[in-house]
């Protein structure tokens, strides 16, 4: 397997999710700690699939894209697979979303942010098929994979995450839950598969 050297990680949040969630401000603390020169990234996604993608790719458009990695959890795992398929990068996804267009359809209308209520943003019913034209499911992957997977995820289905990435890299928890909310234990293999 080839050695992956990141230099520039790029982190997708979920649906209703920010740059304030668990995961993210704990992958952007450890990048710091012990990664300090790798240039970290984590936007606040704009709820229209189009957008936020349009947002990224202008973002990481001047990344050396041999040093690029992305990494996303549940809707920003179906982003970054769309966004290593564009950059033929390595990609770790986290309970990753395999057909949001699908499933976020019932969403459709005025949602509060998880970690800010006060915050609201509409769901539009043109953005399910933004949704469909980024899936990239059908490719197979540009860059190597990695996927944590919990048993116990209460929003999405295991077993069509494992059957949408089977050449990934699979870590699958007995358990577990939808927030992967025993993410720190799992740094040491995030880290080992990025080269960090």
């Amino acid at each position: 397997m080839t050695r992956i050297t990141t230099t520039h990680l790029l982190y997708l949040h979920g649906f209703r999710s920010s740059p304030r969630s668990a995961k993210a401000r704990l992958m952007a603390e450890h990048v710091r700690r012990n990664a300090p020169g790798v240039h970290f990234w984590c936007p606040q996604l704009p709820p229209s699939p189009r957008e936020a993608m349009a947002l990224v790719a202008e973002g990481v458009a001047g990344w050396p894209r041999a040093g690029m990695a992305v990494m996303g959890s549940s809707l920003g795992g179906f982003y970054a697979s769309w966004v290593a398929a564009q950059c033929a990068c390595p990609s770790v996804l986290l309970n990753p979303a395999v057909h949001p267009a699908r499933d976020l359809e019932r969403y459709i209308g005025e949602q509060t942010a998880w970690h800010d209520p006060a915050q609201s943003f509409y769901f539009r019913p043109e953005y399910i098929a933004e949704l469909r034209a980024l899936d990239v499911g059908a490719s197979p992957p540009a860059g190597p994979e990695l996927a944590i997977v919990a048993k116990g995820d209460e929003l999405l289905d295991w077993r069509e995450m494992v059957a949408r990435y089977p050449r990934a890299e699979l870590r699958l928890l007995e358990g577990g839950d939808h927030a992967l909310s025993d993410f720190a234990a799992h740094l040491p293999e995030v880290d080992r598969f990025l080269g960090l």
